[in-house]
């Protein structure tokens, strides 16, 4: 069997300055590598949860790592333990906001934001028990 440490997704992106100011600012995230025509690998100082973004077309990786990811499709859940206070400081920071607030009958508070590169992220409220 393969032992796992860690695990977290590479997206595919053009613009790496900006999706690193995002998660920096939205989300409290910090560049642990960062080359700007390579790669950025972002880590939450309070979960550990991480994020990579690599450039298209980089000479070093494998052709089917060289195309721009298609957002659709696609989506990062990041879990947080107030969902409507979230959507409030979106709101407040005049993110673009993908999908409103919305309670899903299988016991999740969630909104969508997306980030510079188009990806959406769930940002999601697990509630204790099923609401209906």
């Amino acid at each position: 069997m393969i032992e796992i440490e860690a695990m977290f997704p590479v997206m595919v992106t053009t613009d790496l300055a900006a999706v690193k100011a995002f998660y920096e600012t939205v989300f409290g995230f910090n560049a642990v590598f960062f080359q700007p025509d390579f790669y950025l690998h972002l880590v939450s100082p309070g979960s550990g949860v991480q994020l990579g973004f690599l450039m298209p077309e980089h000479a070093s990786q494998p052709e089917f790592l060289r195309s721009r990811m298609a957002a659709d499709g696609y989506v990062i859940s990041l879990e947080v333990n107030n969902a409507a206070q979230a959507y409030a400081q979106a709101q407040n920071m005049n993110l673009t906001i993908a999908m409103q607030l919305k309670e899903e009958t299988w016991g999740q508070i969630h909104f969508m934001l997306q980030d510079p590169a188009g990806f959406r992220i769930d940002v999601v409220q697990h509630l204790a028990a099923a609401t209906k």
